[in-house]
């Protein structure tokens, strides 16, 4: 069957799509056939050696599909951690879900890790919609979105949307923040043109926000921690700029703030968080009320200029290769 293909560690250049093996079927596995695969920040991360728990190359790349079942032909949609751009995949039967009516190949493959990672953002920053009922608050919760434009982001917006978070977002072009303006974000800051720091503060009027959703590293892991409001929570889940976090714990002692990590690998292995918030995402999606944004959609001959899109920040929404 062909796949993409890691042959060493490196950048875009190192994938190609070649002739392999079908894969060996383990206990609680079964077959898909790939239409569809979406590209993750990780996987650009996983081809260079900056993954953890990746094994050495050549490996065949990608981990979010959406095909259909061997055994009976069901449309699904998939995560896992390697081997989803080729034919073929073996997948966790836990970790597939039914592709909702109406939806593309490349929508189904842009789904589980864009918006598990968005709900179980929120749900770290104890934003359900179980406690986010008005009731209970006594505020609006404010959230700012880093990379508001990209998967994770877009996901993001349309689940705020659906709590009646006011939400900030960062990008890097007007264009970008604008597609999500028009998506339901209240307010967009071109970080290339004002530090959103300064912008929180005074959008703010001084009181920052309720929760921050972090996967930039390095000095950011702090500046997003002085966004904050009163017990708020910075919630890292990536590290886009390859840097370490930088953050001194004295920063959140005066506003009880604190910071939290989010791994959609390890959350993948616990069925209960899993279905918990499938339940609640494919209510919304059946309705209508979400919809997985795609950018751009390349053969996967092209998969290297994939990468580049997600390398480069070129890219709104998801990034999808079919198969």
């Amino acid at each position: 069957m062909k796949a993409v293909v890691i042959s060493r560690l490196g950048g875009p250049d190192v994938l190609e799509v070649r002739d392999v093996a079908e894969p060996k079927l383990e206990a609680g596995e079964e077959l898909v056939s790939v239409e569809a695969g979406g590209v993750n920040f990780a996987d650009t991360m996983a081809a260079s050696g900056g993954y953890p728990g990746t094994p050495k190359p050549p490996l065949v790349a990608g981990r979010e599909f959406c095909g259909t079942r061997a055994r009976n032909g069901e449309r699904v949609m998939g995560y896992t951690q390697w081997g989803a751009f080729a034919e073929k995949v073996a997948a966790r039967s836990a970790l597939l879900w039914p592709v909702p009516m109406g939806w593309s190949a490349p929508e189904g493959a842009a789904f589980p890790v864009n918006f598990f990672t968005a709900y179980f953002a929120y749900s770290k920053a104890g934003l359900t919609p179980d406690s986010i009922e008005p009731v209970k608050l006594k505020h609006t919760p404010r959230v700012l979105i880093h990379a508001v434009a990209g998967g994770v982001g877009t996901a993001a917006v349309q689940i705020g949307k659906l709590l009646g978070v006011e939400m900030y977002g960062t990008s890097s072009s007007d264009e970008k923040l604008q597609r999500v303006r028009e998506m339901g974000l209240q307010h967009a800051i071109n970080y290339q043109r004002q530090d959103y720091e300064a912008a929180i503060k005074e959008l703010t009027s001084g009181e920052g926000v309720d929760a921050v959703f972090e996967m930039l590293g390095g000095e950011h892991v702090a500046k997003s921690a002085r966004c904050l409001r009163d017990f708020g929570r910075v919630i890292v889940y990536g590290t886009a700029t390859g840097q370490r976090a930088q953050l001194d714990p004295g920063l959140l002692y005066a506003k009880g703030s604190s910071v939290h990590g989010l791994w959609l690998t390890y959350l993948s292995q616990k069925p209960e968080l899993m279905q918990q918030a499938w339940q609640q995402l494919s209510s919304w999606a059946a309705q209508g009320r979400l919809r997985p944004v795609i950018g751009d959609v390349l053969p996967m001959e092209k998969v290297r200029d994939a990468y580049r899109l997600l390398l480069e920040r070129k890219n709104i929404g998801k990034v999808v290769v079919t198969i």
